[in-house]
C-alpha cells in the first residue's frame, strides 16, 4: 500500500466518506445528509445509463469546488462579488483508454460576464491554483481551464 507523501491539510475540518458496493453498476450511500443512489455505466461505455456515473460526480464536485473558489480569488483581487453574480461553471470530466486501463480528461469552462477579458483570465488563473480538486488533479488530470462568454 502507499500513501501519498504531499501537502496536507493543517487541519481537517469535513470529511465526506461513501460506501459503495457493485462498482459503476452499483449502489452508493453517503450520510450526512443521506445520499443514495444507484450507479450505472454510461450508454457510450455500453451501460444503460440509468444511473448516475463516477464522472458525473466528480464533474459536479469540481464544479461546485471551482465556483466556491471563484469567490475566494474574487475576495483576494478585490472583485466585488456583485461582479460574480451571473458567473457560470461548467465541468466536464472525459474517460477513455490509457494504456492498460483508462484515464481522465478535464475541462472548466467559466462564464464571468461583468468582468473584462483581462480580470477575467486574472481571476480564474488564480481560482484554479486555489480549487482544491484542482491541485488535486494538477500533475495528474490534463485539464482545460477557459473563460467562455456563454455556456451555450
Amino acid at each position: 500500500m502507499s500513501t501519498y507523501q504531499g501537502n496536507e491539510p493543517s487541519q481537517i475540518v469535513y470529511t465526506a466518506t461513501a460506501q459503495v458496493t457493485g462498482g459503476r453498476n452499483g449502489h452508493a450511500v453517503s450520510h450526512e445528509p443521506e445520499l443514495e443512489f444507484d450507479l450505472d455505466t454510461p450508454v457510450a461505455m455500453g451501460g444503460k445509463g440509468q444511473g448516475t456515473n463516477p464522472e458525473q460526480l466528480f464533474a459536479i464536485g469540481w464544479g461546485a469546488c471551482f465556483q466556491g473558489a471563484l469567490a475566494l480569488a474574487a475576495k483576494e483581487q478585490r472583485v466585488a462579488a456583485t461582479k460574480l453574480a451571473k458567473s457560470q461553471v461548467r465541468a466536464s470530466i472525459s474517460l477513455g483508454p490509457e494504456g492498460e486501463s483508462f484515464g481522465l480528461k478535464g475541462k472548466i469552462e467559466v462564464v464571468l460576464p461583468d468582468l473584462d477579458d483581462e480580470a477575467a483570465a486574472k481571476l480564474v488563473e488564480r481560482t484554479q491554483e486555489l480549487c482544491p480538486y484542482s491541485k488535486a488533479t494538477a500533475g495528474n488530470v490534463p485539464t482545460e481551464v477557459v473563460v467562455v462568454k456563454s455556456l451555450d
